[in-house]
């Protein structure tokens, strides 16, 4: 596909051979099959797939984390944060700039990505979340798939800009994950991610490990009314002692419901709500929560040959790092 002059190419995910089109399809010349449904091209497989329940999560909640839905600019300050200024210089230079953003779930990024107007944004996520991302995103710069991060439909070194926030722990293995993301870095371009950090207070929220391996197992229905059910009776208590430290740090550590009265308090009370139920649902029911040290994740993209590694310590591991110019084909 044509990009602002660049050609960006598409491969089937099972066989890495060409696509091409065929009425409402994509079809490999391996024999391969993949739907186009609503302009969106679908890589996954039919059944069950690990990230089902962010799709519902998503579809249910798609404004929730959108800065144009809060009136506030918490995903903006996350996501430059985590970019830094050099790559955020990039991204709003005068050249075309080819983002691969994965996981982009209902869109709370691809937001900020696409205030750059020469950025070109490829948006993946595995689950039917794409749906509610095609509800909230109309532009021509922006392309979306539903795809597997560890089966893209994407040649090797082509992005300049590879995003990834929220999503590695949540895959089978984040070692492997983090190394698919960085194959789709093309040489002088930069990787971007975060990850959940381990450490003593990852362990102290008894509420909700004991519950996960219940939740994460209802049908995603069930699972949605559930974390309502607790979200409705459990946060206004969270609400009422959010001022009172002692009080607020142990219901933190028992309830399995997440409250950001005390994070985030610009919010107003609906939108806590509507925060609280989103992120209890994403906690409970996630089927991988994976978590990994600042040195870890340091040590993974230095094995991988990646330079300028930066790692810091925000609400989670946040790292990014660079494709050396003359980096050898993997």
């Amino acid at each position: 596909m044509k990009v602002d002059g660049t050609t960006i190419d598409l491969v089937c995910p099972l066989d890495g051979k060409s696509l091409v089109a065929a009425g409402n399809r994509l079809e490999s010349v391996g024999g391969h099959n993949w739907k186009v449904v609503d302009s969106i091209p679908r890589f996954i497989s039919e059944g069950a797939h690990y990230s089902t329940s962010f799709g519902l999560q998503w579809r249910t909640y798609r404004k929730t984390q959108l800065d144009s839905h809060t009136g506030l600019r918490l995903s903006y300050e996350r996501a430059r944060r985590c970019l830094g200024e050099r790559i955020w210089e990039e991204l709003h230079g005068p050249a075309p700039y080819h983002v691969l953003e994965v996981g982009c779930g209902a869109g709370r990024f691809t937001e900020v990505l696409l205030r750059s107007p020469r950025a070109h944004v490829f948006s993946v996520d595995a689950s039917d979340a794409v749906d509610a991302h095609r509800l909230n995103f109309r532009n021509d710069r922006l392309h979306v798939f539903q795809a597997d991060v560890a089966k893209l439909p994407f040649p090797p070194h082509q992005f300049d800009l590879v995003f990834c926030l929220g999503v590695v722990q949540h895959t089978p293995c984040s070692e492997k994950t983090i190394a698919m993301l960085y194959r789709q870095v093309r040489p002088g371009g930069a990787l971007v991610l975060d990850h959940y950090r381990l450490a003593l207070r990852s362990f102290t929220t008894f509420g909700a490990m004991a519950l996960r391996p219940f939740a994460k197992r209802l049908r995603p229905q069930t699972a949605l009314r559930f974390t309502k059910k607790l979200v409705g009776n459990l946060l206004p208590l969270q609400k009422a002692v959010f001022d009172v430290w002692l009080l607020r740090a142990l219901l933190s550590r028992i309830t399995p419901v997440t409250s950001y009265y005390h994070l985030l308090p610009e919010l107003r009370d609906e939108l806590q709500r509507e925060w609280a139920l989103l992120d209890t649902h994403d906690t409970l029911t996630a089927w991988y929560s994976r978590r990994l040290s600042a040195s870890r994740i340091e040590r993974i993209l230095k094995d991988l040959g990646a330079v300028d590694v930066q790692v810091a310590l925000g609400g989670n591991v946040e790292a990014r790092c660079r494709r050396p110019a003359s980096a050898p084909a993997d």
